[in-house]
């Protein structure tokens, strides 16, 4: 279908009204719009109420046209369950920034083991290894001391005595442990200062003897070495050491430690100390005696007594050069004193009961001797640094102790050679107490730090030899120095990493 043919003037006048008519729209299209809405609005009311009339319900219109929304029931209150709280506050640790690690990382300190302690706060600074027990060498003498101050008590001495013997011009020797005893007349000082002499035990033998007109002269001798039993010699030790002067055979009868010159501290030992404490007593009592080997009869009448220095002189003698053989007489002794038993086996149970008292756990602890020398005993960094912490506050007896530790740099002890703590080392000298430990699979330092920030430190470096490895060598001791140096420097910020 074709759209009407419109003329101009026809078309022009149609467009002006449709224009009018578009222009009031437009201008009222709002109202429009109001007024549709509320009428609708109203035809919409009017119905619903109309409805309601007819069901017979009674609804407000109002109600009808806006609808009210279902109430949200607030909800329930939960409490969220409690967080675990630990069993004890954990105290902030410091940022520390010292660190000692290359130093630590040294090839000559071998299978290494280490630990730190801030003495005042207990708090560990460094740790690799420390709870680990191993070979300790000659720092074993400290545990052995600590627990002779304990068992025995500083004043403690042995005894050797001199009793009459079953026979007529019998007298015996009885050895009460005292491996210190000299055969240098008394007036000459032998290498232990302050030991009894030989010959004072004879003077007040014979005096005792010509006291009877009823005794004959003394003509045989006795000696009774069965406060200690054997066997003498601990398996674990290199039979060199007797040859090369640094340990004797274990006898509860003997007399400047067997050496072969009672004044110097590394001499040559014999293979019988026994018969070599006899003779130098024969000889004292006028030679041409028979000598021979037996117990004292029980209740003999004494004749004679001389006693040891006191524990804590022994003490401080054996760690400041450290004198195996005190170390292995205190052990002895106060295994005895506790009933722990009289052989080497007995040190195990003797000096862990002994250092009980000082209240630090001693599992895995193994003791073979007194002295370090074997390489079988074991003992954890972590022992010895909880141990110097007592020690570094004296605790009971252990002023002795720590007074007996040799000193870096000092004039006399194991620290005051020539190689130990020199050259750059030297800026700890006077700042580390300390017992030095040696033998062929290990070196071990371990002692008490007075750090340069004025921190005490306990401390406690091992330097073992393993199968891979093969032997430590004798310059693990400038590695140790070194990083015991480096303890000093950091103090209180050393850092564990």
């Amino acid at each position: 279908m074709e759209e009407p043919v419109q003329t101009p003037e026809a078309g022009t006048a149609d467009v002006a009204a449709r224009g009018g008519i578009a222009a009031v729209f437009s201008r009222h299209r709002r109202a429009w719009l109001i007024a549709v809405g509320a009428l609708v609005f109203v035809l919409l009311g009017s119905g619903a109420v109309f409805a309601g009339t007819q069901t017979g319900e009674t609804a407000p219109a109002a109600a009808s046209a806006v609808a009210t929304p279902t109430p949200t029931p607030s909800p329930t209150p939960t409490v969220d369950p409690a967080r675990p709280v630990p069993a004890q506050a954990t105290t902030a640790s410091r940022l520390r920034t010292c660190s000692v690690a290359g130093l630590a990382a040294d090839t000559r300190l071998a299978d290494f083991q280490a630990q730190v302690v801030n003495a005042n706060t207990g708090e560990v600074l460094f740790d690799r290894g420390g709870t680990t027990s191993s070979r300790t060498a000659s720092v074993m003498k400290v545990l052995t001391s600590a627990a002779a101050l304990n068992v025995l008590g500083s004043d403690y001495r042995a005894t050797t005595r001199v009793v009459k013997g079953a026979e007529p011009g019998q007298v015996v020797l009885v050895g009460g442990g005292d491996l210190t005893l000299s055969r240098l007349p008394t007036g000459q000082e032998p290498f232990y200062t302050g030991a009894a002499h030989l010959d004072d035990l004879a003077t007040q033998t014979m005096v005792a003897w010509a006291a009877d007109p009823a005794n004959p002269p003394i003509t045989s001798l006795v000696l009774d070495s069965s406060y200690f039993s054997g066997p003498d010699w601990d398996e674990g030790w290199a039979r060199t050491e007797l040859g090369l002067g640094y340990m004797p055979e274990i006898t509860a009868l003997m007399v400047d430690g067997d050496r072969d010159d009672p004044t110097r501290s590394t001499s040559a030992r014999s293979e019988d100390p026994i018969a070599r404490a006899g003779q130098a007593f024969a000889d004292a009592l006028g030679g041409g005696l028979t000598i021979s080997q037996a117990t004292a009869p029980a209740g003999s009448a004494q004749l004679g007594a001389v006693q040891s220095a006191p524990v804590s002189t022994l003490v401080q003698q054996s760690l400041i050069v450290s004198d195996n053989t005190i170390a292995e007489m205190l052990a002895r002794l106060l295994a005895i004193e506790n009933g722990a038993g009289s052989s080497f086996s007995a040190l195990q149970a003797g000096i862990v009961n002994g250092l009980a008292a000082y209240g630090i756990d001693t599992t895995g602890m193994i003791i073979k001797d007194g002295s370090g020398l074997s390489p079988h005993n074991a003992v954890s960094p972590a022992y010895l640094t909880a141990l110097f912490v007592k020690v570094n506050a004296r605790e009971g007896n252990l002023g002795v102790l720590f007074d007996g530790l040799p000193i870096a740099g000092g004039p006399r002890g194991s620290l005051s050679y020539s190689d130990r703590f020199a050259g750059a080392n030297s800026a700890a000298a006077g700042a580390v107490f300390a017992k030095t430990g040696w033998i062929d699979t290990g070196y071990t330092l371990a002692g008490v730090i007075r750090a340069a920030d004025g921190t005490p430190l306990t401390f406690a470096i091992y330097a073992i030899s393993n199968a891979a490895i093969g032997n430590v060598s004798s310059n693990a001791k400038i590695a140790i120095d070194t990083l015991a140096t480096g303890f000093f420097q950091c103090g209180d910020n050393l850092s564990n990493n």
